[in-house]
């Protein structure tokens, strides 16, 4: 099988990769199942087509190369796609039930995501997978065909994804129901000076927002947990330990737990869409998904109207 216009060949990059699984030509050869002679003819007729030295060959060795490693990335992601596209073949000429992925940032499972899958199981007979993971993580489960759908945040690749917007939100100050921040309508970050900060981790954008706000005040922040992911702050904040920043759509999963919430300056804007990969033909079950998922995100589900590809 040939793909693209590359002269790429599908046998190529299946022994491209398994040789870097494995570490060498002989298991490979035996995990595949053909020789040791085609083996290395897969490999030295794919770096011919690509133009790059993917081994360092010494006797009988090779070494996979920084741009073999490099590459096995979006080989890995490209195999996947394709075995995801099997896998959804064998599903379409079964009887069994279809089934629909949706990726999504682990906090939303509290509250959103079964008002979601309720909604569909109510529409159609299919079953759901939810998979967690960051927005970075969510992207890629779209791009390799792991997911269906997912809920990620703007900006995103219009090259590579389409989405409809589901809410928009500011940021938030969470905290115990008998914090001194009860009696406010709004925190600004002069309020935190003081406080136990629970906060997320520096990668975050919004760790820095948060941080640098109290630093340019001249004061340090007292950051007594950081956390990684949304979801594992509301734990210590429910337990009286410290405050909080996060955003309105995520504090909306927090119903349940011991927190209140007040607007919190300097805010940011935060843009939330479902999302799928570009120029994704919709099936009516994909189609019902989505149309479960908008309005179960949006703060007002009549003021999105999502258009379902067709």
């Amino acid at each position: 099988m040939e793909l693209l216009h590359s002269g790429l060949k599908l046998r190529q990059l299946q022994v491209f990769r398994e040789v870097l699984r494995v570490g060498s030509t002989r298991r490979a050869a035996t995990a595949i199942g053909i020789s040791q002679p085609a083996i290395s003819q897969h490999l030295k007729q794919l770096e011919a087509t690509l133009g790059l030295a993917l081994f360092e060959r010494s006797a009988n060795r090779i070494t996979p190369s920084r741009e073999a490693w490099e590459l096995l990335r979006s080989v890995d992601a490209a195999l996947t796609s394709l075995d995801r596209l099997e896998a959804s073949v064998v599903e379409i000429k079964s009887e069994d039930k279809p089934r629909v992925a949706i990726a999504a940032s682990a906090v939303f499972g509290f509250i959103t995501l079964p008002r979601v899958v309720g909604a569909i199981r109510a529409k159609t007979s299919s079953s759901v997978r939810s998979m967690s993971g960051s927005d970075e993580q969510v992207r890629e489960y779209i791009l390799t065909g792991q997911a269906d759908l997912g809920i990620s945040r703007l900006p995103l690749d219009p090259r590579l994804f389409d989405w409809a917007p589901i809410a928009t939100a500011r940021n938030v100050c969470i905290f115990h129901p008998e914090h001194r921040f009860s009696a406010r309508s709004h925190i600004v970050a002069e309020d935190l000076i003081g406080e136990a900060i629970i906060d997320i981790d520096p990668q975050f954008s919004t760790h820095q927002m948060n941080i640098n706000a109290l630093r340019f005040g001249g004061v340090e922040p007292d950051i007594v947990i950081e956390y990684d992911a949304n979801g594992h702050e509301v734990g210590f904040v429910s337990a009286g330990l410290g405050v909080s920043i996060t955003n309105e759509i995520v504090a909306r999963e927090y119903a349940a737990f011991k927190v209140e919430s007040r607007p919190f300056e300097p805010s940011a804007l935060y843009h939330y869409v479902a999302v799928w990969q570009k120029g994704r033909v919709f099936s009516n079950v994909l189609g019902a998904s989505l149309e479960a998922l908008v309005p179960a995100f949006a703060a007002n589900s009549e003021a999105i109207r999502p258009l379902i590809p067709k």
